[in-house]
């Protein structure tokens, strides 16, 4: 069967590489190649909560994606904090053109560099990472792809928290603001049995929560692009509600964004304005009688903007949400059959998990690809017309380690 199109994922592994996919008309995949970075993950360690072996290493999204023009592919490398740049041919093979350091310095087993966002007018690539300060990296993209990294630096702490942990950083659709998503307000300290704790013990000896935006309303980070590809100062404002984790732009109001919370189980419709600020409206959660919080992180947006299917880490499986107007209403809480891991992983919420994460739908919104990391596998689902998914193909991953879905 001739491919339709490509797909793309990384391994993290401490040899990263990335995984090429031809993706056929029907939605099944086959593996055309695997191309090394050059630079290291952190393989199925997880430098964020300091598991030895578990899925989703750096609570994160984007870290593998693929310029408008189909020219280039960028990946980050977690382990050692660099970003590598691809040229893309035109049967969707990679070449490698360079791998280079952020800049961030590794403290420790691991780096944490992850999310990316281009401007191709400027040719800035911004790199998140997991930790500060200096969450926000630039990177300049020359025509060829070649990768330069730039001095500066943004953080998305605040003075009386300094060790936040940022998830994601998207591009608005006009770019002019970089938005920026976070999780936790300090990192999540592990029980005895290696899940993380999601409070802290107060100096008056009472607990906070550590997911961001609960209470504290400064969740979600927006900063203004200037020509050069620099940022402006970062506006902290209210996400709506725990852990803002994913916000994902609708293709055709632009204006508008969907935010998909770790903590508060659940999505909610937004909107940015001229001037930086945001406004969301109230969060649509799912059903959580499998515990909390539903750590519900990735969204995949239809291109007709009728769709939004968000990936639950704690559940194993994927929900669905449909939009009309300014109204966002919950479909299929289980969208998706549960996917079983090996039986070693617990989520925050104390269940069972595959730990999915990454998705990726296709550009005419007919499949969506799901990773399940600690059940090693990366799935294809058909979008039936109900908003529920059907299984139509699947692969086998690296165990535990990968993250970052991308392609065309």
């Amino acid at each position: 069967m001739r491919a339709t199109g490509h797909l793309y994922i990384q391994t993290n592994e401490v040899k990263n590489v990335v995984i090429h996919y031809a993706r056929n008309a029907d939605g099944t995949i086959h593996e055309v190649e695997r191309i090394a970075t050059g630079g290291a993950g952190s393989g199925v360690y997880k430098p964020i909560s300091g598991q030895e072996s578990a899925p989703n290493a750096f609570e994160a999204a984007g870290s593998v994606i693929v310029t408008a023009d189909k020219r280039f592919l960028f990946a980050t490398n977690g382990g050692d904090n660099s970003v590598s740049s691809f040229g893309v041919g035109e049967d969707g093979k990679l070449t490698l053109i360079d791998v280079k350091r952020t800049g961030n310095v590794v403290a420790g087993r691991s780096g944490t560099a992850k999310s990316l966002a281009y401007v191709p007018a400027s040719g800035t690539l911004y790199v998140l990472h997991s930790f500060g300060p200096s969450h926000v990296r630039l990177m300049s993209v020359d025509a060829d792809g070649k990768l330069k990294a730039r001095p500066e630096g943004y953080t998305i702490n605040t003075p009386d928290k300094s060790l936040r942990v940022s998830t994601m950083i998207v591009l608005s659709p006009d770019e002019k603001f970089v938005v920026v998503g976070t999780t936790f307000d300090q990192p999540a300290k592990a029980n005895p049995d290696g899940s993380p704790i999601l409070w802290a013990d107060q100096p008056d000896g009472s607990k906070k929560s550590v997911a961001s935006n609960a209470p504290d309303p400064d969740g979600i980070v927006v900063f203004p692009v200037r020509q050069d590809g620099s940022l402006g100062e970062g506006l902290f404002q209210d996400g709506g509600g725990g852990s803002p984790f994913y916000p994902a732009f609708l293709h055709h109001r632009p204006q508008h964004f969907v935010i998909g919370y770790a903590v508060a189980d659940g999505v909610a419709l937004a909107t940015l304005g001229e001037d930086g600020k945001i406004a969301t409206g109230p969060v649509v959660k799912i059903d959580t009688s499998a515990g909390l919080p539903s750590e519900l992180c990735w969204l995949a947006v239809s291109p007709d903007d009728q769709w939004v299917f968000a990936t639950n880490f704690g559940y194993s499986n994927i929900s669905s949400f449909r939009i009309d107007g300014d109204v966002i209403s919950l479909v299929h809480s289980s969208a998706s059959p549960k996917v079983p891991g090996d039986g070693t992983f617990r989520a925050l919420n104390g269940t069972v998990s595959s730990g999915p994460s990454d998705n990726w739908l296709t550009p005419d919104g007919g499949f969506l690809y799901q990773i399940y990391a600690n059940a090693s596998k990366l799935i294809g689902y058909a979008v039936q017309a109900d908003g529920s998914l059907s299984e139509v193909t699947s692969a086998e991953i690296p165990y535990n380690s990968p993250q970052g879905l991308a392609g065309f």
